[in-house]
């Protein structure tokens, strides 16, 4: 057995797969080391077996003591492990208002802090803790009607997505065990970026304070739509600095030529499934040219599921072929010969 991600022989880790052998037969087993926290990227074209992938992580993550595994949900994809009976909760996700500070929030507004309605929602945010004292501060404002009009519309807005909570989610929550799944399916990209901000913020928070034993992981799937949004500050403070305090950070897209160069850079583990697109491909050799120079296109997996791990802890490189998952897979796309007649 080797274990993906570390050098020394004990701790929790997650069953992954088995190595590839040249033949296409299977052999020995991997593990994926979860003692210890890592940043790390899982890439593949559409169908490759990146989700399923991420999947895979969870039910480890989920199966293991002193951890506690958050999942971004935004495609539905993993409903099953709770209700497949896995120690997983699906939650609809409720943040709180002050999850986000006065810069972020004019962010996620599309308003400049600097010009009039902007510079009013960033003093309401720094004034109040919640989305309903930030209208009524903005009410109140000595300001002109046009200003304050402007500036509580985009308020309203935000009410509307309906993510937001003077009783949001709390750490405590998300710290206290098994797997937490943010239901974030429907949900347009500026809210579920303010969500995934306010979490990754809440479980950086939590151990850099102290409020937790647990080592948070978060896992973050589609991961391009978050990279180039609000929660892209939160993300990058995970991926660079969270694993002093002990907070891991997974990316899943099938757009890694999309992530920011921090994205590939920072992570100490790799898993690359097939990825056809010459920008994609680049991407990856650009970010570990010692291990992935040459013609990396033709030592990328072919079949959904292997894949290509980077350890960069170990500084090695694995054919791995991912095991079948234990809960069923939320990811696949529908057909229409599997929908039978209405």
């Amino acid at each position: 057995m080797v274990v993906i991600g570390r050098e020394r022989t004990t701790g929790p880790t997650a069953h992954l797969g088995h190595y590839r052998a040249r033949d296409g037969s299977r052999g020995a087993r991997v593990e994926l080391d979860l003692d210890a926290p890592h940043a790390g990227v899982v890439v593949g074209k559409r169908g490759s077996g990146k989700t399923y992938t991420l999947g895979v992580l969870a039910e480890g993550l989920a199966a293991a003591s002193g951890v506690a595994p958050v999942v971004a949900d935004p495609m539905g994809a993993f409903a099953p492990l709770a209700d497949a009976a896995a120690d997983a909760t699906v939650v609809r996700p409720r943040v709180r208002a002050n999850a986000l500070d006065p810069r972020a929030w004019c962010a996620l507004l599309g308003l400049d802090p600097e010009r009039g309605p902007g510079t009013l929602v960033w003093r309401a945010a720094t004034e109040t803790t919640t989305l309903t004292g930030m209208a009524e501060w903005v009410e109140g404002a000595d300001a002109p009607a046009e200003t304050r009009r402007a500036a509580a519309n985009h308020l309203a807005m935000a009410r509307s997505w309906d993510v937001f909570a003077a009783d949001g989610i709390a750490t405590d929550g998300l710290c206290d065990g098994g797997v937490t799944v943010l239901d974030l399916a429907g949900v347009d990209p500026a809210p579920a970026n303010a969500v995934v901000a306010a979490v990754g913020g809440a479980l950086y928070d939590a151990r850099i304070e102290n409020e937790t034993g647990r080592l948070p992981w978060l896992l973050v799937d589609e991961a391009h739509a978050f990279t180039d949004g609000v929660a892209e500050r939160a993300l990058r403070r995970l991926l660079t600095r969270g694993r002093h305090p002990g907070v891991s950070c997974w990316l899943a897209t099938q757009r890694p030529g999309a992530l920011p160069a921090v994205a590939l850079s920072q992570a100490d583990l790799l898993i690359a499934h097939r990825l056809t697109s010459e920008a994609d491909v680049g991407a990856l050799t650009d970010a570990r040219p010692t291990y992935l120079a040459g013609n990396l296109g033709e030592r990328l997996p072919v079949a959904t599921g292997e894949a290509l791990v980077v350890d960069d802890v170990t500084e090695s490189t694995h054919h791995v072929q991912v095991r079948e998952r234990r809960t069923p897979h939320g990811g696949d796309s529908p057909s229409a010969s599997a929908a039978g007649e209405p």
